[in-house]
C-alpha cells in the first residue's frame, strides 16, 4: 500500500475489533489510547454524534502527534428512532436494549477522522440492521455467555446474537462491527 511509505498510521483506540478490522485491511499501525469525553450537545442531530465524537477524539490525540503520523479515531452509535443506545453498563440495561431492539431495525453510524499535523478529514457511515423477535430465553444466554457490555446497542454483529438474531443489513457489515472498511481505504488512498 502506498500510503505506509507517506504516513505510519495510529488506531487511537483499543478497541480489539477495530484492530482485528484494520489489520485484516492489510495495513501495519500502532495503538494508542486516547482519553477523550465523550459527551456531546444534547441538541446535536442523533446521526451527526458518532462523527462529533470521532473529531473529538482526535482533538484529544492531536498533541501526541508527530510529522508523518496519521491517526484513525472512530465512533459508533446505535440508533433506534432518534435514541442513542450507549453501551450498558449492567445486565439489566443489556436486556433492556436488546429487547428494545427485537423485532425492529435501526441504525448503526460508524463516524471517522483521519487527523495528521497539517490536516483532518471525517466521514460517517450508516448500516440498517433488522433484528428477528428474540426469545428472553436467547437475550439471557448472549449476556451471560458474551457480556456485551462494551459495545454500543449491547451487542456484537459477529457475535451469537448477530448469527441467530439479525434478519438482514442494509450496508456495510464491518460498520456494524465499528470500521466501515471500504470507505476507510478510499479516504486513506486520498489523505
Amino acid at each position: 500500500m502506498g500510503l505506509e511509505s507517506k504516513y505510519q498510521l495510529i488506531l487511537g483506540s483499543q478497541s480489539p475489533r477495530r484492530k482485528e478490522l484494520l489489520e485484516k485491511l492489510g495495513y501495519s499501525f500502532t495503538q494508542r489510547s486516547l482519553d477523550a469525553d465523550e459527551s456531546f450537545p444534547k441538541d446535536l442531530n442523533p446521526m451527526e454524534v458518532a462523527e462529533y465524537l470521532s473529531r473529538k477524539k482526535a482533538t484529544a490525540g492531536l498533541d501526541e502527534l508527530k510529522d508523518k503520523e496519521l491517526l484513525i479515531t472512530s465512533d459508533t452509535t446505535v440508533l433506534l428512532g432518534k435514541k442513542i443506545l450507549n453501551k450498558a453498563s449492567n445486565t439489566r440495561e443489556a436486556k433492556e436494549m436488546l429487547k428494545m431492539l427485537s423485532g425492529r431495525k435501526h441504525k448503526v453510524v460508524t463516524g471517522v477522522c483521519l487527523s495528521s499535523k497539517e490536516k483532518a478529514i471525517s466521514f460517517s457511515v450508516t448500516t440498517k440492521v433488522y433484528f428477528k423477535k428474540l426469545k428472553e430465553e436467547e437475550i439471557d444466554y448472549y449476556i451471560e455467555h458474551y457480556k456485551p457490555f462494551d459495545k454500543a446497542g449491547a451487542y456484537g454483529i459477529q457475535e451469537w446474537i448477530g448469527m441467530i438474531g439479525v434478519k438482514k443489513i442494509k450496508g456495510s457489515y464491518f460498520n456494524v462491527m465499528g470500521l466501515p472498511l471500504k470507505e476507510l481505504y478510499e479516504e486513506l488512498k486520498k489523505f
